[in-house]
C-alpha cells in the first residue's frame, strides 16, 4: 500500500491562506439540496415515462438508482461556488433556480459513467453491477430472445442517452431568466462536446496503443478536467454575470485541478482499496487504460505493463507486481509530483482571481480535498 503524500516536501504553498468563514445554509448543505432536486426531477420524469409505457420505467429506475445511489456531487459543488464567487446571492431570487440548474450536471456525469463503463467493459461501479451488466443479467433471467450481452449494451447506450437528454431538460426547466441562460449556454455547450471528444480520444488512443504521456494528459484535460471542474466553474460564474477576468481565472484554476483530480483517480485505479473505490483492484489495468501513470511506468521501465495492460482476467499477484514496479521505477512519485505542481499552479491562479468570499476560501479548500484523496 502506498502512503499518500501531499504535497511533496510539506504543507500547501505558503501564499495560500485558508480562512474560516461563515457559510450560508445552502453552502453548507449543498449536496443535500442537490440530492433533493434530483430526486424530485427524476420522480417527475418517471411518472411521465410510465404514462408512455410501463416497461420504460425499468430504464428510468435504473438511471435514478445510478444517479441517486452514490457520487460526491463534485460538479454541482464547483458550479455553485463559481456562481457564488462571481457574486451570486444565496438569498436572492435566483438561488433555487441556480441550485436546480447545477444539479443537472449530475445527469451529465451519469451519461459519461454509464457509457464509459460500457466502452471499458467494466463489470462493477460503486460496488454494484454496471448498467450494461445488470440489463444483460435481466435479459438472461427473463429468457428473452436474442443475446443478453447485446441487450445489455443497447440498454446502457439508451439509458446514458436519456441522462444526457434529461440534463438539458432539467437545466432549461430550472426557471433561469433568458439572459442567464444565454450567458451560460457557451460553457454548457462546450462542456458536453469536450466530454464526448475526450471519450472518443480515450477509445482511439487505446485502439492505437498510444501510451505516451502527452496523449494521457490530453485525454485528462478533455475527458475529465473540462466537465468536472473547469466548465462547471465557468457555468456558475457565467450565470452570475462574472467578469471576463473572473471567468478566465476560474477556468485556469479548474483546468489544473481537474487534471490533478484525474491523476489522483488514476493512482486509485491501481492502488485503491476496492471497498473505498467501489471497483475491483487493478480494474484500470484490466481495461487497458492509457493513463499518465501507465505511460510514465512504461517510459521508466515497468516492463510488466506490456503484458498486464488490457488483460481482462488480471490476477491479484500481477496487480501486486505492477504496483511494485510502478513504485520502483519512480512512476508513482512522478505522478504525485505532477499532482502537486498542478495543485500549486491552480491555487496561484485562484489567488489572482477576483472572487467574493466565502467562495475564494471554499475553492481553495476544495482544491486540496479533490486532489488529496488517499489510497
Amino acid at each position: 500500500m502506498v502512503e499518500h503524500r501531499y504535497p511533496v516536501g510539506g504543507p500547501p504553498p505558503a501564499r495560500v491562506t485558508i480562512v474560516r468563514v461563515s457559510h450560508h445554509p445552502l453552502d453548507v448543505s449543498l449536496p443535500k439540496y442537490v440530492e433533493h432536486a434530483l430526486t424530485e426531477y427524476l420522480a417527475t420524469r418517471r411518472a411521465s415515462g410510465e404514462a408512455m409505457d410501463a416497461s420504460f420505467t425499468s430504464a428510468v429506475d435504473a438511471l435514478s438508482d445510478f444517479v441517486l445511489g452514490g457520487g460526491k456531487r463534485i460538479r454541482p459543488t464547483y458550479a455553485w461556488w463559481g456562481w457564488r464567487g462571481a457574486g451570486g446571492d444565496p438569498d436572492g431570487p435566483l438561488a433555487q433556480a441556480v441550485l436546480t440548474a447545477v444539479s443537472s450536471l449530475e445527469l451529465i456525469q451519469a451519461c459519461a459513467l454509464i457509457h464509459d463503463d460500457l466502452m471499458d467493459a467494466s463489470a462493477v461501479r460503486r460496488g454494484k453491477p454496471t448498467v450494461h451488466v445488470a440489463f444483460a443479467a435481466k435479459h438472461g433471467e427473463q429468457g428473452w430472445l436474442g443475446g443478453s450481452e447485446r441487450f445489455g449494451m443497447a440498454a446502457a447506450v439508451l439509458i446514458g442517452d436519456i441522462a444526457l437528454a434529461w440534463a438539458d431538460d432539467m437545466l432549461f426547466a430550472a426557471g433561469l431568466p433568458s439572459d442567464v441562460l444565454r450567458r451560460m449556454s457557451e460553457p454548457w455547450r462546450d462542456m458536453r462536446t469536450e466530454m464526448l471528444a475526450g471519450q472518443y480520444l480515450d477509445v482511439l488512443t487505446q485502439a492505437r496503443g498510444d501510451a505516451s504521456p502527452d496523449a494521457a494528459v490530453r485525454i485528462d484535460r478533455l475527458k475529465t478536467a473540462a466537465y468536472t471542474v473547469e466548465r462547471p466553474l465557468h457555468m456558475g460564474a457565467a450565470m452570475a454575470g462574472g467578469s471576463p477576468e473572473t471567468i478566465a481565472g476560474l477556468r485556469a484554476f479548474g483546468a489544473d485541478i481537474g487534471v490533478a483530480f484525474q491523476l489522483r483517480d488514476d493512482l486509485l485505479g491501481v492502488f485503491g482499496d476496492p471497498s473505498v473505490t467501489g471497483k475491483p483492484a487493478g480494474d484500470d489495468l484490466a481495461e487497458g487504460k492509457r493513463t499518465l501513470l501507465v505511460a510514465l511506468g512504461m517510459e521508466l521501465g515497468a516492463d510488466i505493463l506490456h503484458d498486464a495492460l488490457g488483460t481482462p482476467d488480471i490476477g491479484y499477484s500481477t496487480v501486486t507486481e505492477v504496483r511494485r514496479q510502478l513504485i520502483a521505477v519512480g512512476a508513482v512519485d512522478a505522478v504525485e509530483t505532477r499532482i502537486d505542481e498542478l495543485t500549486a499552479s491552480a491555487l496561484k491562479a485562484l489567488e489572482a482571481t477576483p472572487l467574493t468570499e466565502p467562495a475564494a476560501t471554499r475553492l481553495a479548500e476544495l482544491a486540496i480535498t479533490s486532489t488529496k484523496r488517499s489510497y
